[in-house]
C-alpha cells in the first residue's frame, strides 16, 4: 500500500522543527528513523498531513556522560550506536545486553530511541529498560522543556504523555551505583520479533549477598511495562540464592494477569513472567552467588 498525500520537511534545527509542529495548524507527525511510523502510514493507520523529518538534527542525536555520571542519549540516536558504544558498555550494560533482541541490525541502523519511546509498543525493549534504569525523557516544545519520568510516559497502547506540540530531545539515565548488576531476557516466536514477555532488571548485593536494591521491569504483557513491587518485596533483605530467584519470579507472575491475543494466551505469558523473572535475576547475580540448587 502507499500512503495519503502530505507535505514533508526536513528542518536543520530543534527551533525550526518546533516552530513547524506547533504552528503548522496541520496534522505533524515527526519522523525519527521511520521503522513503525513509516509502516503505519503505508498501511494507512496514520495519515499525517504534514511529515516533519528530523534526521539532519545534529543535536538530537549521540551519546554523553555528564560531570555527574548521568548518561544523556539524544532522541535521534539509533540503537545500533547504542549496542556498539564502549560509554554505554561500561557506564549502562544493561542497555548494551538488551540492543542486540530489537529486531534486527538492519532496524537497529535506522531505528532510534526516541522513535521508540514515542511509538509506545507494549512489547517494545526501549520503555521497560527506561523503567528499570530510571530513566527521565526530556520533552521540547516551543515553550521550552519539560522532565518526564520514565513511569509516567507511557499511558496505554501507542499513547503517552507527549503534548502534540511536543518532540522527545532526549532519555537522561542517573549514575548507576558501582557493582550494579543487571540482567535481561527475552521470549519472541522468532529472533528479532517483538518480545512475547520480556523482563530487564537490577540487583545490588551487599557484600554478604545480600539484596540492599532492585528493580525489576517486565513487558509484553500489559499496556505499558510494569514494575514488579511484589518480586523485589521477596528478593530485598534475603540472601541472593537460585530459591530466592525462584520464589521472586513465583511472586511476579502471581501478581499480573497478563494480557492473551493471538500470539500467547494469558496462561502462556504468565508462565514466561515466571521464568524471565527467574532467569533474569539468575543472570544479575551470576551462578558463583547462588549457594543452593532448587
Amino acid at each position: 500500500m502507499k500512503p495519503a498525500a502530505f507535505e514533508y520537511i526536513a528542518p536543520v534545527t530543534v527551533e525550526e522543527a518546533l516552530e513547524a509542529l506547533g504552528g503548522s495548524g496541520k496534522d505533524a507527525r515527526v519522523l525519527g528513523g521511520g521503522q513503525s511510523l513509516v509502516p503505519m502510514m503505508n498501511f494507512r493507520l496514520a495519515q499525517p498531513e504534514l511529515l516533519i523529518d528530523l534526521n539532519r538534527i545534529s543535536e538530537l542525536a549521540g551519546i554523553a556522560i555528564r560531570e555527574d555520571g548521568v548518561v544523556r542519549i539524544g532522541a535521534m540516536t539509533r540503537h545500533r550506536t547504542v549496542e556498539l558504544s564502549p560509554e554505554i558498555r561500561e557506564c549502562l550494560p544493561l542497555l548494551h545486553e538488551a540492543m542486540p533482541y530489537i529486531a534486527h541490525v538492519q532496524i537497529r541502523n535506522r531505528g532510534t530511541i526516541g522513535g521508540s519511546l514515542a511509538h509506545a509498543d507494549p512489547a517494545a525493549e526501549w520503555p521497560a529498560l527506561c523503567f528499570a534504569l530510571d530513566a527521565t525523557i526530556v520533552a521540547r516544545s516551543s515553550s521550552g522543556s519539560r522532565e518526564i519520568p520514565a513511569t509516567e510516559f507511557p499511558l496505554g497502547i501507542l499513547t503517552t504523555a507527549l503534548e502534540p506540540d511536543e518532540i522527545i530531545a532526549e532519555v537522561l539515565f542517573p549514575h548507576q551505583p558501582a557493582g550494579r548488576r543487571y540482567g535481561f531476557q527475552e521470549i519472541s516466536r522468532r529472533r528479532g520479533d517483538f518480545a512475547l514477555t520480556g523482563v530487564a532488571c537490577t540487583l545490588d548485593l551487599n557484600a554478604d549477598g545480600v539484596v540492599d536494591a532492585s528493580r525489576i521491569a517486565i513487558f509484553g504483557v500489559d499496556d505499558i511495562p510494569l514494575l514488579s513491587a511484589e518480586a523485589v518485596d521477596a528478593l530485598t533483605g534475603n540472601t541472593m540464592t537460585d530459591v530466592l530467584a525462584r520464589e521472586a519470579g513465583r511472586a511476579a507472575a502471581a501478581a499480573i494477569n497478563p494480557r492473551s491475543d493471538l500470539h500467547a494466551s494469558s496462561e502462556y505469558r504468565t508462565q514466561l513472567i515466571e521464568t524471565l523473572v527467574y532467569r533474569a535475576l539468575k543472570q544479575a547475580a551470576g551462578a558463583d552467588l547462588l549457594k543452593d540448587v532448587a
